[in-house]
């Protein structure tokens, strides 16, 4: 072996994403960078009873959305696709609803975020079987971060439910 070939090994990829894998994983990727934008910001500014406990409740969001997104990225990496995680690629295509700048109301905020996590979540199960077919490793990943957000999604919007009778 010649000295240029020992200092540039080659990499060699198991396996290689498809145009339309990559696609699918981006798709996540930029909701839920979108879904731990907008519920911190949601966790700042709301207000009312029982803020608190929503305000510790939103954190949880998004440490899922953060620790989901960066898992989806390093994913999309270990698979050779190249994640695009920067601001105005988010802002053009996550499905996540807007949220108001200003306060919002204990109500406004459990609804906001459940709403958010729906449209997430909706994403996920939208990519989930065409993941699955090419790389089921991947689609492990985002059946895991579907139960963690339905799981909260049900937390958050009991706190403003009324029991069915």
């Amino acid at each position: 072996m010649s000295a240029e070939t020992a200092a540039t090994p080659s990499v060699s990829f198991a396996f290689t994403a498809s145009a339309a894998l990559s696609d699918s994983l981006q798709r996540v990727l930029v909701d839920l960078i979108a879904l731990g934008v907008t519920t911190k910001q949601a966790h700042w500014n709301i207000v009312g009873e029982n803020f608190r406990d929503l305000h510790l409740n939103f954190d949880e969001v998004v440490d899922i959305a953060r620790e989901g997104s960066d898992e989806v990225a390093e994913r999309m990496r270990a698979i050779n696709a190249v994640p695009d995680g920067r601001p105005a690629t988010v802002a053009a295509g996550a499905t996540v609803p807007s949220l108001p700048k200003d306060e919002i109301t204990v109500s406004e905020g459990v609804a906001y975020v459940v709403s958010a996590i729906e449209a997430v979540v909706s994403t996920l199960r939208g990519v989930h079987d065409a993941v699955d077919d090419e790389d089921p490793a991947s689609a492990g990943i985002l059946e895991d971060l579907t139960g963690k957000l339905e799981q909260q999604a049900w937390f958050i919007s009991s706190e403003d439910r009324k029991p069915v009778r």
